[in-house]
Order: C-alpha cells, then structure tokens, then sequence
C-alpha cells in the first residue's frame, strides 16, 4: 500500500479546511472525502500531484468497476476527484481540471422501500412499555415517520429545538442549512411522554434530547439498533432502517395528496429531482390499484 507523499498531504489538509470553512461541509462529508482521495493517490501510486492526468482517472474508475462497486459509489468517488482538482486549478497548483470531461456514471434508480400503514402501526406496537428508554424508542420512531427527518437530524436535535406547543422542530440539515419540520399530534405526545418520564440532573434546554443510559447524545448507529429491535420483535422484514421510515413519510404524504414541493421542503433535499423518485413510488401503486379494480385491466 503506497504512503501519500508531504505534498500530497499538504493538498489534501488544505482542501479539506476548504470544504469545512467555505462550503460547510458536514463532518461526515468531508471523512468520507478524505477516504476516497486518500484511496485514490494509493492507488494510482504518482510521486507528483502534476503528473495525474485524464488517463489517471480513468484507469482509477476501472479499477472501481472492477472491484464491482455501485455505480452511485463510483459518482460519489467522480465528484470528490472532480471538486479536488478543481479546487487545485482555482488555486494555480494545476492548470486544468484534469477530471472536467469525464462524464458521470448514470446512477441506478432503484424505488426507496417503505412500509404500509398497518406495519408502521407494527413497528410503533413495539415500544410499548413503562421504561424511560422505551418510551425514548416510541419518540424516535414517531418523530422520524412523522417529521421524515434524516437520523443525523434526529440525533443532533436539542431540547430546545423542540416546540410542542406549535408542534414544531428546528432541525440542522446537510450543509449546515436550519429548517422548521411540522410534526403530528402523535409524535408530540410520545415526546412529552419521553421528557416527563426522564429524572437526568440536567434539564438544560441545550442538552441534547435523545440521550442513551450514560445520559450522553444518542448516536446514528444507536437508533439504528432500535429500529432493528423493533421490527423483529414486530416479526417485519429485514433491512428496515432509519431511511426506511424517511421513505414511508415521504410515501404516505404523496399517496394522500401532498404535493412535491412541500414534500421537498419537508426533507430538506436541495433539489426536486431527488424528491421525484417517490413520485414512481406512488405511480406504481395507482398502477396495482388499477389493476386489481378495473374488470377490463
């Protein structure tokens, strides 16, 4: 495995501050960007940033393909070298973007899963019980299927950014963006439920609101578990996550008559093309509805 050499290090610390300072990039973000290039400069192995050239993408990309990576992978990997070397160009380390003209491989457009109405019901049946922690499950699930937060959004909320008057949330997006999310009765209830059950010393409203039993804020990977613990124990399909239910909200509104705008605010996706492959979502089921109802189908 090849070392990164001092100057390919130097480049890389620096267009990581780039990505945290200018574009505020999520943690997450810019790991996941450090990984890939760090991948990258291994593999093709230059002692110089100067001598990668078109070829040297390209040859990466093979290699990609070869390993059988996902296509929406193999993009995320695209766009990392293509903003990378862009902003080395901008920077007159190199004078051209040698990633410019390698077009992007069209992602798979598989349909999101969701659950329908009666296993939602399933799923929330699962944390019935007088423990706080039980009670902390039942808020998680309501809020997500409710609100169709991401669970980064979820995980990174705080007591005070809970409104249960008004039945609101402000919740932190990708970028850094701040959005207000409405949530229903049920998912209020099961929250006042949650906070009047806990005795933690601390009731700051800047303390996180989902806590584990070391009263510290609740990790992605933690309510991940739970989802899981409560669908088996529902007797549900395997694979149900987090997204699962951000899928089933965005579903369900869709199939009820929201329309794709307000469900684009809702999730906080910066673009409507994102939002729009639940729209095949809800095609297909008027197709199943079609067919099984119209005698002439």
């Amino acid at each position: 495995m090849n070392e990164l050499n001092s100057a390919v290090k130097h480049y890389l610390d620096r267009f990581l501050k780039h990505l945290e300072a200018e574009k505020n990039a999520s943690p997450h973000t810019v790991k996941n960007y450090r990984s890939d290039l760090v991948e990258f400069f291994r593999f093709i192995g230059k002692s110089s940033i100067q001598e990668i050239n078109y070829l040297s993408i390209r040859k990466f990309l093979a290699h990609l393909k070869e390993k059988e990576f996902l296509r929406s992978t193999v993009s995320r990997k695209l766009a990392c070298l293509k903003s990378f070397f862009k902003y080395l160009t901008r920077e007159q380390v190199l004078n051209a973007n040698p990633a410019s003209g390698i077009a992007t491989p069209k992602r798979e457009r598989r349909l999101p899963s969701f659950l329908e109405t009666e296993e939602v019901e399933h799923l929330l049946e699962a944390t019935k019980g007088d423990r706080w922690e039980m009670k902390r499950d039942r808020a998680i699930l309501e809020l997500l299927y409710s609100s169709g937060i991401r669970v980064s959004e979820l995980v990174g909320l705080n007591s005070e950014d809970v409104d249960l008057l008004s039945h609101l949330l402000k919740v932190r997006g990708k970028g850094k963006k701040e959005r207000i999310v409405p949530i229903g009765s049920c998912a209020a209830e099961a929250l006042k439920d949650y906070l009047d059950a806990t005795t933690f010393e601390s009731q700051s409203r800047s303390q996180p609101l989902f806590l584990n039993r070391q009263k510290t804020r609740l990790t992605d990977r933690s309510v991940r578990r739970v989802i899981l613990k409560c669908a088996r124990k529902a007797a549900l399909r395997e694979g149900i996550s987090p997204h699962t239910l951000r899928h089933t909200f965005a579903t369900h509104l869709l199939d009820r008559g929201a329309d794709l705008r307000s469900v684009q605010e809702l999730l906080g996706h910066a673009h409507l093309s994102t939002t729009q492959i639940y729209t095949h979502v809800s095609a297909k089921r008027l197709r199943e509805a079609y067919d099984q109802a119209h005698p002439r189908a």
